[in-house]
Parts: C-alpha cells; structure tokens; sequence
C-alpha cells in the first residue's frame, strides 16, 4: 500500500480490478488518509447506541441535553432545557411503559412527527430495549404512513398531536399490527373513542409515563450487529424502502467523524449547541444527533415551522448548523437581495470586502484569518443572522451549489463544509475539509472509516481508469447497512462482493477527493442516438442565478430537450422593471419575453460549460410555485420526483414539444 502522486488527502489500498474478458472495470480502492494507520474504533465500551448515551450521562449528568422553547401567553421565550440525567430518568420511564404494552426485544415502535424533546426519549428507550425504532417522516400523508406501519410490523407508535388523525385514516389496514398509539403531547375524547372502537390503546405523555411505574423490566442484552433502527427512503420512485441499521454502523460512524474532526483541529465538546430541525427521520439528522449527545453537548429544537427557524436560531444561538441545500438556497437569496437593494455605498462596500476575503482565501489565507475587519463591519451581520456563535456549517442530503457554497465560504464567518451518503452508509461517506479552496463543489475525501472505489459504466462512457477517473462511487466498510427489510432481492443488486454500489456518478480528483457529476438511472436517450445524463445538466443550468429550481425533460421520441423552471422572483421582477414589463410573478411566468430571457441566460451557461448542441434546453415552462412535497414532486430531502414531475406536468410537457417543432 502506498501514498499515489498527488492524492494528498486519500492513499491506495488495494490496485484497480479487471472485469471478464480483462478490461479494467474497477478502479483502485482509496481510504481517508487519517486513516492510514487504520480504521478508528469506538469508545471503550461502547458496544451499542444505549451506551452513547449511557456513558454520556454517566460523564455528563448536570450538563444541558435537550432544550425547546417556553410558550408565554402564546409568544416563543427562551429555551428551557432538560439535563441528561433528566432526560435519562425520563428514558427509563417510556422504556418500562412501552415493555408494559408488551412490546419484546426487536418489536417494532414507530416515531412519528416534528424533532422534539419526546422523539428522542422515545428513540432512547427503543435503544434501551434492543427495540427496533422506525421512524416516519413528519411530511408523510397517510398512505405512505400506513405502508410502513404494515410493512415493519409496527405494534406502538409515537405521534406527535396533529398528526394523529393522519393515523387514525390508516384505520383499519394497520390494526392488524398496531395495538397502542401515544401522543407526544394531548388526545381528545373522539381521538380516544375512534381507536378503542378498533381495539386499539391511546394514550397522551403524561399518562403513558406512569405505566410502567409499578413494572420492572432487565434491559436485554444487545449486541453490535442487533438492528437498531428501520429506517425507510424517501425514495423518489415506488414505495419506501425500508433500510436495516445496525448499532455497529453508527457508533462506527461516530468514532470515524470524531478522527476527522480531531485530526483537522475541530473537535466537539460539551459547549456545543446543535438546532433541531432537519428530520429525525432521516439519516443525516439522526447521526449527527447521536455524535452530539456522544461529546456531552446540546440539543435545541425548532417550533416546526420554518418561518420562524431564523428566530428560533437567534435563541439558541448553535455553533454547529447543519442543512439542506434548499435551506442554504433560501439564506443565499435573502442576503443577495438584502444587498442589492441596500443602497449603492453599503452594496460597494460589501462588493469591496467580499472581493478581497475572497482573494485572501484562493491564496490560502484560513477564513478567520482572511478578512478580521470586514468580518467585523461587513459580514458580522451575517454571523448574527445564524445566532451568533456558528463555527461550522455543514450541507448533506442533495448537491450544494458551488456559486452558494462559494458565497457562504466567504460571508458567513463559519467554515462551510459539504458531505454525502445515504442512508443506506449511514449518511456520513464523504466530507470536505474546512479551510480547504480545492474542494468547493466537491464533497471532500472518503470519512476515515470506508473504502471507496469507482466502477466504469461504459454505456455513460465512464471509465474508472481513465486519465480523469469517473464512474460509480462503491462504498465498503462496517457503517453500511445491513440490507432492505424483507427485500433480499433489491439487496442483492446493490450489495455485490461487501461493496454498495450507490448509483451515484463521482469523478476523483487529482488530490484525492471527490466530486459527484452524476446520477446512474437519471439518463435517457433522445430520437437521434444521444445519451442525457439529466442531473449533470440540472447542476449545471441550477447554477443560473436567475433559477431557483429546474427539471429538465426529454424522450426517445423527441429530438430536443424541455424544461419546467422556478425562476428566482426578485431577478424576474428586476428583469420586469428593466424591460417595461408589468404584472405579479404569475403573469410574467407566462410572457413569452420572459421565457425567452431565462432561455437566454441558461443558454449563455451552457456555452460557458461547452455543452453539446442537445443537451441546450429548446423551450421551457415558467412556474411560480416552488416544486413542493406536498404536491408530491420532492421527496423529504429535496429530491426530484421525476415521475411525478411529469404526470404533474404532462400537458405543459405536451404543449412545449407540439409549440416549439
């Protein structure tokens, strides 16, 4: 095993393989450079996700654990927060209660609702009980909540209050499997009289933590490769797949971030205070939770309403924030509008600053170093604006923009760091590096506890060993999952020989890190013969300021590509102002001079990438509504849905095609 020229952030492991016939299918196997005197293990006796928090109650027992805001005569107040002894005694309490219901070691118990204090006990005390927990995503309706009920087997669920009546329609497929249903908080008498009229118990908090007080219960003995949650995909196509964790992936998971973060001088500790609001129900919040209650740090979380997520991260002031790129896309666009309509003096000054912080940093000057005044006059708005106190903000779940990325590098006062994975390697896969330049729009180096490879996909025209090294990211290590619950065919597909091969399109950079281009299935032919590899487009012409979001079309039956777009309101509103345009956002999404002025810009971005003449987009739809979930075109974590986006839009679709031959 030796270090490659020029992969400074990752070495060879093992030579690159050849397929039957002896041309080289799979490139070399690289790991984390932090890992080169071996994978990092956990903590002395932390076997299991109950010992994370075992052992951080027994090392932090006074210290502040999970926190939300008091309600005052209706107004939000400060945070009011639970120790982690508190919030242990608590976890006790629901385990007993739910060993009453009598629900058995590797039982089913669903957690259903908005990231509060509540869901993490509940999620606790299955841990306690080597109980398997399942998660729903808050934003699930009904159908896709049933679904998982019945397919996990689930017999107790946690739901928070507004959601039970979304239960209560999957009434009467999931009573064969469903016998006890709890509300975070209260239930109503007909809540009370619709479930018991099928059998079934409901109980509010308060009530459901005194049954098991007269009850004992030993904890069972659990072991690393016990499943410790089912957690089901989003997934943009048929129904969830539910993926099967195993203690040993997450605390693997958690001693491979701890190295990273150590070896970069960025270490967690007890001071840290983390916000609450991604889904617990995804991956991504749910180990990055579990590495903060590892370090003794807090946990605030948000009123469940993203209009107010600013207020709520000015009181709780977090110093780590994690986010979506939609959450990230949204704070860009505040601030380029708050600066532009600021007046000519405060626009050059922040021109003048940003362009010299900039400068510093492409000369490797480290972000606190580059700019110390600016960052007090300029940007120190910014750094308000996330609390106050955030020295790190991390992007995962879908692509960052690079023109975002690269704007929040400078502005934020905070290192801006991008990641990926799935769930199926319990999210944490790769990451970028803080202070690093090379790795905007990157996601960094492999996390110093998997082996990563690329294998060629000859029909994309991707080769693992060519001189620019492109093809499907495989991952292998103890962090990947263990299989799709009761689908030991679609395991078999991804799973070949211990790697996961996750569908995803990388390309290696020269210094070792890694930059995903593409999307494996996203790619169709058009009339003439030639391959499109949508998602690589969409990157491309969603980096045109003046779009927000675009999904873009085209079949074997037609020759050309379409689009349907949300263009940015204020630069369409600006455009308006500058070409004597009148009307709301609406009416200028349906002027053809609109039409032809995005079609225009997202020309000018596909010349500047040197796209081939087909992959330009030829006609497009102007929407003012923003893709949303609940007309089912995303899935939680912002992923396109892209046969619902044209069952959506199949007429629009229809009406460009005939409109533009």
């Amino acid at each position: 095993m030796g270090e490659m020229p020029g992969k400074k952030f990752v070495f060879e492991v093992e030579k690159a393989k050849e397929a039957t016939g002896g041309r080289p299918s799979v490139g070399p196997v690289y790991r984390s450079m932090f890992a080169k005197d071996g994978f990092p293990q956990p903590d002395d006796g932390m076997e299991t996700c109950w010992d994370v928090f075992r052992i951080a109650v027994e090392k932090f027992p006074g210290r502040r654990m999970l926190g939300r805001r008091e309600i005052v005569n209706g107004k939000a107040g400060k945070y009011e927060w639970l120790t982690y002894k508190e919030v242990y005694d608590r976890v006790v309490k629901v385990g007993l209660s739910i060993r009453s219901c009598g629900v058995e070691q590797g039982g089913r118990c669903g957690i259903y609702g908005v990231n509060c204090p509540e869901w993490i006990m509940s999620m606790e005390a299955c841990n306690a009980h080597g109980i398997y927990c399942v998660p729903l995503y808050d934003t699930l309706g009904a159908g896709a909540v049933e679904f998982i009920i019945c397919h996990a087997e689930v017999s107790i669920v946690f739901v928070e209050d507004k959601k039970i009546p979304e239960v209560l329609k999957t009434f009467p497929n999931t009573t064969n499997f469903l016998k006890t249903i709890v509300s975070f908080g209260k239930v109503t008498p007909e809540q009370r009289e619709e479930t018991e009229k099928f059998g079934l118990a409901l109980y509010s908090w308060d009530e459901f933590l005194l049954l098991g007080d007269t009850k004992q219960f030993d904890l069972p003995l659990s072991r690393k490769s016990d499943i410790c949650t089912i957690m089901y995909t989003s997934g943009t196509t048929g129904d969830p797949k539910g993926v099967l964790i195993s203690n040993e992936s997450i605390i693997t998971l958690i001693a491979g971030v701890k190295r990273l973060l150590k070896s970069v001088n960025f270490e967690l500790n007890q001071d840290d205070v983390f916000l609450s609001y991604l889904p617990l129900a995804h991956i991504f919040d749910r180990v990055i939770e579990e590495l903060f209650i590892s370090t003794g740090a807090s946990i605030g979380f948000w009123r469940g309403d993203v209009k107010l997520l600013i207020e709520d991260l000015g009181e709780v002031k977090p110093t780590i924030f994690c986010a979506v790129p939609r959450v990230l896309d949204r704070i860009y666009s505040g601030l380029t509008e708050k600066i532009s309509s600021g007046g000519l003096l405060k626009h050059t000054l922040f021109n003048i600053a940003y362009a010299y912080k900039q400068h510093n940093m492409r000369k490797g000057s480290k972000h606190v170093e580059a700019a110390p005044i600016f960052d007090k006059v300029v940007f120190n708005k910014v750094k308000q604006g996330l609390g106050g106190k955030v020295r790190l903000i991390l992007s995962g779940a879908a692509p960052l923009a690079t023109h975002v990325e690269a704007f929040l590098r400078v502005v934020a006062c905070a290192y801006v760091l991008q990641g990926y994975g799935l769930t199926e390697t319990c999210a944490g896969t790769f990451v970028s590096l803080p202070d690093e330049v090379s790795m905007l729009g990157t996601v960094g180096p492999p996390v110093p506890n998997v082996d990563v490879c690329l294998e060629s996909v000859p029909e994309m025209g991707y080769d693992a060993n060519s001189s620019t090294s492109r093809g499907e990211v495989c991952v292998r290590g103890k962090t990947l999952f263990s299989g799709y619950y009761k689908r030991e065919d679609l395991t078999k597909e991804v799973m070949v020989d211990g790697w996961f091969h996750t569908g995803d399109i990388g390309e290696w950079q020269p210094d070792g890190i890694m930059k995903i281009i593409d999307r494996k299935k996203n790619i169709f032919k058009l009339s003439q013969g030639e391959y499109v590899a949508v998602e690589n487009l969409e990157n491309i012409y969603g980096s045109v300021p003046e779009v927000d979001s675009i999904w873009i079309y085209g079949n074997s039956f037609e020759s050309f590509l379409v689009a349907v777009a949300n263009p940015n309101q204020q630069a369409l509103e600006r455009w308006a102002q500058e070409n004597g345009h009148t009307g709301d956002v609406t009416e200028l999404c349906e002027n053809p001079k609109a039409k032809e002025f995005i079609l225009g810009e997202l020309a000018k971005t596909g010349k500047a990438k040197q796209l081939k003449g087909f992959e330009f987009v030829k006609a497009i739809h102007l929407e003012p509504v923003p893709f949303d979930m609940e007309r089912d075109l995303l899935t939680p974590t912002y992923k396109k849905k892209r046969p619902q986006l044209l069952k959506y839009y199949q007429s629009v679709i229809d009406g460009l095609y005939k409109n533009t031959k």
